[in-house]
């Protein structure tokens, strides 16, 4: 399996500096886009960080040849001869909307367009492409690098071919892809929302403490990582906010709990904060 030529990503933040670096490894040239110039300098450090972190790793790789396969900028015009363009701002969906509208107008036509949301309508999102045949969902799960699966979201309109690539192209990743109908939420985030909420709703309840909560489902259901230390690597405004999207399209049962609101509005976000469910300051 060999992975795209040439690779665009808007959006350099944690999830999109983990989609450039797993392309940089499995051998694309990458050129991040951001919104602004002190944007694109963080995003560069960001990825050249996991470069440097990657070569600790493996010695077999060539540092130099790494870097010289990425590129940073401002410059939307990057995206002219990429292969694969992956959308990778924050989860709202008219930031979303417009950041594919202008990929969209500089990718060649035989390109295929991306979006890192999970949980946002790729038919909704498709509604304004011009190509919406060519338009589709990578769902990449945090953190990029060491999570094995990517969710391939297919929409009403999206063709087998672009499927068939990005399921060759995750191959090339060393991840698995799995391929879901366009839904709200699609069927990890239903899932993986659905028991995240209930777990604070057990501790909003005082029926057991965090860790123990997710002692439960680490040592009784096999779980890698409980659902509230989940939780606070995702970051409880971007859990936050996919409830919100979901129980607006699904129902009741994926209203956020007050504990979740209350926690977002004093900027505990988790990991990328310093505090959520535990405590991070050690690691910032």
């Amino acid at each position: 399996m060999t992975a795209p030529s040439v690779v665009g990503v808007l959006g350099g933040g944690r999830m999109g500096a983990g989609i450039a670096h797993a392309f940089l490894l499995a051998g694309s040239r990458v050129s991040v886009v951001e919104r602004d110039a002190q944007s694109a300098d963080a995003a560069a450090r960001r990825i050249l960080e996991s470069i440097r972190r990657s070569v600790e790793r493996d010695p077999a790789l060539d540092e130099a040849e790494l870097r010289a396969r990425i590129d940073t900028g401002t410059d939307i015009g990057a995206f002219a001869d990429s292969d694969l363009v992956v959308e990778a701002v924050p989860e709202d969906r008219g930031l979303k909307a417009d950041a594919l509208a202008r990929a969209e107008e500089v990718m060649h036509v035989a390109s295929v367009l991306a979006s890192n949301t999970s949980s946002i309508s790729i038919d909704d999102l498709a509604a304004d492409r011009l190509r919406p045949s060519q338009f589709l969902g990578l769902h990449f799960f945090n953190p990029v690098p060491a999570s094995a699966l990517v969710e391939i979201v297919q929409g009403g309109e999206t063709n087998a071919a672009a499927v068939e690539n990005a399921q060759r192209w995750v191959e090339a990743l060393g991840k698995t892809p799995i391929v879901v109908r366009d839904s709200p939420g699609f069927a990890s985030s239903r899932l993986g929302v659905m028991l995240g909420l209930e777990a604070i709703r057990i501790l909003e309840e005082g029926v057991a403490s965090a860790a123990d909560i997710d002692a439960a489902m680490t040592l009784g259901y096999r779980h890698p990582m409980g659902p509230l230390r989940t939780t606070d690597i995702v970051g409880l405004d971007v859990r936050l906010g996919i409830a919100e999207e979901l129980a607006a399209q699904l129902g009741d049962r994926f209203t956020p709990p007050a504990l979740l609101r209350e926690l977002v509005a004093e900027g505990h976000l988790g990991r990328k904060s310093g505090r959520g469910f535990y405590d991070w300051t050690a690691e910032q």
